[in-house]
């Protein structure tokens, strides 16, 4: 037995210290990276500072502001989303939660929206509840925290033109990432993944991400990645979630609608539909100024420019003196067809159209630029459905209903000579020329150069191709 032991002793005394030599690297093996992890996450943490808490804890009640930021950015949104931060203020809220979910838009609105939630005398929560691109991350970059659902992504931010393509002018760029980036760093995020998300051109390493965003692509981020560089501050499921996290205990909700309203105003100021209600008013005003008569040209044109100025006065961009402005030069049209005064008054209500549009406009080079291309669309509208209908009498039934008929009492430019001699009485002034009714028979006549009253008997004296001329009746 001794011998046994002697022996298991002898022969496990070395199988001791070689499982030692072997388990000492694969432990090292296992520990190292979760060691290595652990300072990881610490030298994250010291790149991601922690915030303070945004509501402190001996305010957590009171009521907080929930804001949809939705759809396309465009001006409707910003006047939406001014009126919003307004109410919320004056009823000094405990919190305003955006809710973000918006595939960008106006870069131009965008600025304004994020500069109007960055000074807001309120604090601010940006709940991203599936997609802040583009122009919808910048203002998410200028809220107090930015909360996202999980599945949710942010960035995207690349400078597009209407038709989708990138923008490639340095300039444009440039001011862009600018923006985003001092919008990032403004609360204590790296400026360099928000221009990472703007310029295709720029190398940024996330090495938190443990990878790099290269040359030629375009930065976006999901929830989690956001949360490990710092673009989140919490990943969190719901509204009440994010009410909770920012510091709340006790708090009543508040959740401010575009009225209907607002609304047909987010449609009507979008580009493509305020550019089609200036084609068709203008459409309609210029062949009601260029043909005599009053008809569905005309109401089609004006209720156009009515649509046009009632999405812009409700955005907030019209003013009383641009609609009238834009009224004094329809006045000046419809007076030139009555006052022909050599086009003094059809260039003033050139002028007072174009200067009323202008005006009205979030941005008056913008809307002159529209309203030239409205121009000359509307011209070739003009003068397309003139040439096309002038032979079916379409044409006439907008503008013209009455007859040269014998029957309402007009003759043809024949046989004038039968009327020499005979007597009748002026219908109108003779100043020299006037209506004058001969036998029961309405003629156009003109007076040898003297005024004739109304009512006064005429004879006619002589003819002239198609002229009738009368004196007084020395009779009379």
């Amino acid at each position: 037995m001794r011998l046994l032991r002697k022996k298991r002793s002898i022969v496990g005394e070395p199988g001791r210290g070689g499982l030692k030599a072997l388990l000492l690297p694969l432990a090292l093996l296992i520990l190292l990276p979760v060691f290595g992890w652990g300072m990881q996450a610490a030298s994250a943490e010291e790149q991601v500072p922690q915030k303070p808490a945004l509501i402190s804890s001996d305010s957590g009640s009171g009521t907080v502001y929930i804001v949809p930021v939705e759809s396309t950015i465009e001006r409707g949104l910003a006047a939406f989303l001014d009126r919003a931060i307004t109410e919320a203020e004056e009823a000094k809220a405990a919190l305003l939660l955006l809710k973000i979910d918006t595939p960008g838009g106006s870069l131009q609105s965008a600025g304004e929206i994020g500069s109007r939630i960055a000074s807001a005398k309120i604090p601010t929560v940006a709940y991203v509840e599936a997609k802040a691109a583009s122009a919808g991350a910048y203002i998410a970059l200028n809220a107090d925290r930015i909360v996202m659902t999980p599945g949710s992504s942010i960035g995207a931010a690349m400078v597009v033109d209407s038709a989708g393509e990138a923008v490639e002018s340095p300039k444009i760029v440039s001011f862009w990432s600018s923006e985003m980036q001092s919008a990032a760093e403004k609360n204590g995020r790296k400026g360099e993944i928000a221009v990472g998300m703007v310029d295709p051109h720029l190398v940024v390493e996330l090495k938190e991400l443990g990878r790099t965003k290269e040359r030629g692509q375009i930065l976006s981020l999901t929830a989690n990645e956001a949360l490990q560089v710092g673009y989140s501050d919490a990943v969190l499921s719901s509204t009440d979630e994010a009410i909770r996290w920012a510091g709340m205990e006790h708090w009543s909700t508040v959740e401010v609608k575009p009225t209907i309203a607002e609304r047909l105003s987010r449609w009507l100021t979008s580009d493509g539909i305020s550019t089609l209600l200036l084609i068709i008013g203008l459409a309609g005003i210029f062949i009601e100024v260029f043909v005599p008569g009053f008809g569905a040209p005309g109401i089609t044109g004006l209720v156009a420019f009515a649509l046009y100025f009632f999405g812009q006065y409700i955005a907030g961009f019209a003013g009383i003196e641009s609609i009238v402005l834009f009224l004094l030069g329809i006045l000046f049209l419809l007076l030139e067809i009555f006052l022909p005064s050599f086009g003094i008054l059809f260039v003033l209500g050139v002028a007072g159209i174009a200067g009323g549009i202008g005006m009205a406009a979030y941005d008056t080079g913008d809307a002159l630029q529209s309203l030239g291309i409205a121009v000359l669309i509307a011209a070739v509208i003009v003068a397309a459905f003139a040439y096309i209908f002038r032979k079916k009498g379409i044409w006439n039934r907008f503008v013209l209903r009455e007859q040269l008929t014998k029957e309402e009492g007009f003759v043809p430019n024949e046989g004038r000579e039968e009327w020499i001699g005979k007597t009748g009485v002026a219908l109108t002034p003779l100043r020299p020329a006037g209506t004058a009714e001969v036998e029961g028979t309405r003629l156009d006549v003109v007076s040898f150069g003297d005024y004739i009253e109304t009512g006064t008997r005429i004879r006619v004296m002589a003819t002239d191709g198609t002229r009738i001329v009368v004196q007084k009746d020395s009779a009379e």
